[in-house]
């Protein structure tokens, strides 16, 4: 089994190995028919002309092709910015479409040999690696030795990973030119679902989607004989596999609209932006049922699911974010900080990111029905920086690149509006909270280092308190790896649901009042 393991492990660095040199190889030639094919018909005059002394060069390295693209588009623009002619300067990019056409490589002519000899090898090895993964260990989860892991316990290992997590984002978000080999590799996959070529996101989404399931894999290993937790990993492994990545795609394929069912504002930022209202009114019976649908969730969906189930139901069961935290995260959640000070940041943090999304959409919404004659500039430019700073930066790269250095749920716990409006319905009006029994409890403090959302479990389960935080997903692996049975999920009723911290004594359950 450990020889499977090690090449399992080989095959996967080889993958990923063969995925990071893909943006070297090729050559790139623009020609004036490529720039009016990928540019706005306003623009493709200009853009022709700006860029003549590129044509018939041949440029060995994206580097450099994007080095010449930049210098004379942005000569352009910046004479005038430096004369004040605002309104001619061309604020759309094309770096990424001119790239991806101009691109001659080895990768464009054979995508399914690059896409096996990169993602289908790490997936091979992510999968040799995992099923083997605690066969010689009886079932029950420990957290032997994960302090001593470079991987696990921010050493050296996990540095790199993060590092590698953090590039990776900030390339996808804002220089997506420079991975058009990778992008060309999943476009025949692309064709195959959407019957369009692979865009970046399509490549994040196939990359995002099959960390889940290879992950997962380790879930189920790492969790066998807990039902609870196997039909929560299947579940989050089907809803991102059918609603987020190929129900989208094959409803373009069909001429409707891109459409996840399952992402629900606030989360879903952008659901109320002007060309997305219009894009479901124009699309008759099916975009309509979209938008309708959009809305019963916020309104309907997410306060009766959440007072039956608390947000676990969407947390941990359904979300894409969740999802991928809880398999692909797993083994850093214990670096989550369980401090007060986290604690208070992060009800700051969280809560101010929800107030700014109301403020959008409520601006937003406002601007539409009244012809954006309300502060229309200032919408778009609260967009531009929720986009960027929330959309982007928080959720993408701060979200998944800081796994290795903050834990996993670092955009659950400190910035997802969607969590902190499921959140707030929890703490006050739901039926969900995690029991305790404060006289078996051992302090062994399992529970604790294993909540991927900062919450110090060994605290209440010393005291038999009740369990009842806005943040807790209820994921249930505090319950699962209490060697006592001290903790239990439940959905009882709502009355006498926060007690006032009774301190439990030995197995006498003498009960102080503090």
């Amino acid at each position: 089994m450990k020889m499977i393991q090690i090449v399992g492990i080989g095959l996967f660095l080889i993958g990923l190995a063969v995925f990071t040199v893909m943006p070297f190889l090729g050559d790139y030639t623009l020609t004036e028919e490529q720039v009016l094919a990928n540019t706005k018909d306003i623009h493709q005059e200009k853009m022709a002309e700006i860029l003549t002394p590129m044509y018939g060069d041949t440029y060995s390295s994206n580097f450099s092709f994007l080095s010449a693209y930049n210098e004379n588009f942005n000569e352009y623009n910046e004479a005038l910015k430096a004369e004040s002619k605002w309104d001619e300067v061309i604020w759309d990019d094309y770096s990424f479409p001119l790239a991806q056409s101009s691109l001659s490589s080895s990768v464009r002519d054979n995508p399914w040999l690059f896409f096996g000899l990169s993602i289908g090898l790490a997936v091979l090895g992510g999968l040799m690696y995992n099923l083997p993964k605690y066969q010689d260990e009886p079932a029950g989860v420990k957290n032997n030795g994960i302090f001593h892991s470079s991987m696990k316990n921010r050493g050296w290992m996990g540095m790199i990973t993060g590092a590698y997590l953090i590039l990776f984002y900030i390339i996808l978000y804002w220089f997506p030119a420079y991975i058009v080999n990778q992008v060309w590799m999943v476009t025949p996959l692309s064709m195959i679902l959407s019957g369009n070529p692979a865009s970046q996101w399509f490549l994040y989404g196939t990359i995002y989607t099959l960390a889940i399931i290879v992950m997962g894999v380790r879930m189920f290993r790492k969790y066998r004989g807990n039902k609870y937790q196997q039909l929560r990993t299947a579940s989050v492994m089907f809803f991102q596999t059918a609603f987020a990545f190929l129900i989208p795609e094959i409803l373009v394929l069909l001429n409707q609209p891109y459409f996840d069912f399952k992402n629900i504002w606030p989360l879903d930022y952008d659901f109320f932006y002007d060309y997305q209202i219009d894009t479901f009114l124009s699309s008759g019976g099916v975009g309509l049922f979209m938008l309708i649908w959009g809305i019963l969730l916020i309104v309907i969906g997410v306060p009766t699911f959440t007072y039956f189930f608390g947000k676990r139901w969407y947390c941990s069961w359904v979300c894409g974010c969740g999802g991928l935290a809880e398999t692909l995260g797993d083994p850093y959640r214990q670096l989550s900080d369980k401090s007060l000070k986290a604690w208070k940041y992060e009800r700051v943090i969280i809560h101010s990111v929800l107030v700014l999304a109301v403020l959008m959409t409520a601006l937003t919404i406002a601007n539409y029905f009244s012809g954006f004659a309300l502060l229309g500039n200032v919408t778009n430019q609260l967009h531009s920086f929720y986009g960027f700073a929330i959309g982007s930066v928080f959720a993408g790269v701060v979200g998944t690149g800081f796994y290795p250095f903050m834990g996993n749920r670092v955009w659950c716990r400190f910035g997802c509006p969607l969590a902190a409006y499921l959140g707030l319905v929890q703490r006050f009006k739901s039926r969900f909270r995690i029991t305790t029994n404060g006289g078996q409890c051992i302090s062994c403090g399992n529970c604790s280092t294993h909540c991927e959302m900062g919450i110090d479990v060994r605290w209440y389960a010393q005291r038999g308190q009740e369990i009842v935080r806005s943040s807790c997903v209820g994921c249930g692996v505090c319950s699962s790896v209490c060697p006592r049975g001290v903790l239990k999920l439940e959905n009882g009723s709502t009355e006498n649901r926060i007690n006032e911290m009774p301190i439990i004594i030995g197995n006498d359950s003498i009960k102080i009042n503090a």
